[in-house]
C-alpha cells in the first residue's frame, strides 16, 4: 500500500518537514553527481586485518586493477560509494570506535546523523520522502517546529542504534531516512489514529485508491516491519529493526514533545469505543 496524501490540514506552514525533504534530495542529487566522476582506491587490507569483507568490494574491478600494475592492498571504489561508505552507519566501526577507510573528517559518532540523507537509489528516497511529505507536516504541527527537528533527530538516532544492536558485529554500511521516518509515523498513528489516508492499494491485478483510516494504514505497516525482522538475518537488505527502533522510540518522544493541549487521539478513540 502506497499513502498518496491525507486529510488532515496542517495548521501551520510544515517548514521542518519541507527543508528535511530538500536537504535528502540535494544529497542524493550530490550522490549522482558523484557518480559520475570515476573511482577512488581504498584500502582493503585495513578491513580484511580485521575480519571484515572490503565494502563495495567489485571483484572485476579489482582484478582489472591488480592487472594493470594497481597495488593490491588498494580497490577501486566509485566516487559515489566512496562518499556513501564514508559517511554511512557501519556497526562494526561505530561499535568499536575506530573509522576504518574511507575515513571522514569528524567523530564517528556523527555517522549517525549523516547517514540519514544518504540513500541507496531513486525508489529509495521516493519512497521515504512520500511517507515524509504526507506525514510530516501534521506531526510537526502537533510538536511546534524546534521540537519536531529534535523528535526527527532522536527517532533517526534510536533507529540506527537498534539496527546496530541486532547487528553488532555487521560491516554493511546503514543509510536512509526510514528510521526517522518511522518515528514520524508511530507519532502519527497515536495523534490521528482516525485521519483518513489516501492510498494506492493493489487488489489481484489493480490498483485503487482507497481512504484507509491511519490507525489501520500505520499498525499494518508496522506489523510488517515485525514479520520482516523475523525473516532473515539482520544487516542484510532492508533494515526492519531501524524501523523497529525508530517507531518505538517515536512512540514513546510522543508524548513528551507533543504541544500541551494536544490530545493522544488513539487513547481518545480507545475511551470512546463501547465496553
Amino acid at each position: 500500500m502506497i499513502p498518496l496524501r491525507d486529510y488532515r490540514k496542517s495548521r501551520t506552514l510544515p517548514v521542518v518537514t519541507i527543508a528535511l525533504i530538500v536537504l535528502n534530495l540535494l544529497v542524493f542529487l550530490y550522490q549522482g553527481v558523484l557518480h559520475t566522476q570515476g573511482t577512488r582506491l581504498n584500502d582493503g587490507i585495513a578491513w580484511q586485518d580485521r575480519g571484515y569483507a572490503p565494502p563495495a568490494f567489485d571483484p572485476g574491478s579489482y582484478r582489472t586493477h591488480v592487472l594493470t600494475g594497481g597495488e593490491p592492498s588498494l580497490y577501486p571504489m566509485a566516487e559515489d560509494e566512496y562518499f556513501l561508505v564514508r559517511f554511512a552507519l557501519v556497526p562494526a566501526e561505530f561499535l568499536k570506535g575506530i573509522d576504518l577507510p574511507p575515513t571522514i573528517p569528524a567523530p564517528i559518532w556523527i555517522t549517525l546523523f549523516t547517514s540519514m540523507f544518504l540513500h541507496g537509489g531513486l525508489l529509495h528516497i521516493l519512497g521515504n520522502m512520500l511517507y515524509l511529505w504526507v506525514f510530516g507536516d501534521n506531526v510537526e504541527d502537533a510538536m511546534g517546529h524546534g521540537r519536531f527537528l529534535l523528535f526527527y533527530l532522536a527517532c533517526g538516532v534510536a533507529a540506527g542504534f537498534a539496527q546496530m544492536a541486532a547487528g553488532p558485529n555487521s560491516p554493511v554500511p546503514q543509510i536512509g531516512a526510514s528510521g526517522a521516518i518511522a518515528g514520524v509515523l508511530a507519532a502519527y498513528f497515536l495523534l490521528f489514529p482516525q485521519a483518513r489516508v489516501l492510498t494506492l492499494v493493489p487488489i489481484f491485478f489493480f490498483l485503487r485508491l482507497i481512504a484507509v483510516p491511519a490507525v489501520l494504514l500505520l499498525g499494518l505497516w508496522f506489523v510488517l516491519q515485525l514479520v520482516g525482522a523475523g525473516s532473515g538475518p539482520a544487516g542484510e537488505g532492508t533494515a526492519w529493526f531501524a524501523h523497529i527502533g525508530g517507531f518505538v522510540a517515536g512512540a514513546g518522544l510522543v508524548f513528551l514533545l507533543r504541544r500541551r493541549g494536544v490530545p493522544v487521539g488513539l487513547w481518545e478513540m480507545l475511551r470512546r469505543r463501547p465496553s
